[in-house]
């Protein structure tokens, strides 16, 4: 009789406030958690992109905002960041809106979603709720990386 082995699978979820530390702590989350499953060879861009999101979440929301990391069994990772905004900003949202231009190199700011086009492998974006009832559900943001997947794709 043989041995089954259940996929490499696991969830880490993570409530964050409304803090400018909050990206930090985001950061060392997924580092920690990337260290302790062996997955160093994502850890840069996730770690990147992680904060990239909830550094948004903290400087266009007013609320509070959640962390999702996920290994799903072909290998990806999936990070999805939520906040109470319901606008789904680009590359996240539907075309014409799919890509962000690269912020002028004398700005300090507007460089965190051009980087997610780049490292990410696939990132998408869902408004939750959709009646006037649900207007504070606000979005969810996701990207992955890593897996089986060749080519980078814009999926909303």
């Amino acid at each position: 009789m043989g041995t089954v082995s259940l996929p490499d699978t696991w969830v880490y979820a993570l409530r964050l406030p409304h803090d400018p530390r909050a990206a930090r702590v985001a950061r060392m989350t997924v580092r920690a958690a990337l260290n302790s499953h062996g997955r160093h060879e994502d850890l840069d861009s996730v770690e990147l992109l992680t904060s990239e999101l909830v550094s948004n979440t903290y400087r266009h929301t007013n609320g509070p905002a959640s962390l999702r990391l996920t290994a799903l069994a072909d290998g990806r990772l999936r990070v999805g960041v939520w906040d109470r905004h319901p606008r789904i900003p680009a590359p996240f949202g539907e075309p014409p809106w799919d890509r962000v231009p690269p912020a002028p190199v004398d700005t300090e700011q507007g460089r965190g979603l051009h980087l997610v086009q780049e490292y990410a492998d696939s990132w998408g974006g869902l408004a939750l709720g959709d009646s006037p009832l649900d207007r504070h559900a606000g979005k969810l943001l996701w990207f992955e990386v890593g897996g089986q997947r060749a080519g980078r794709t814009a999926m909303a």
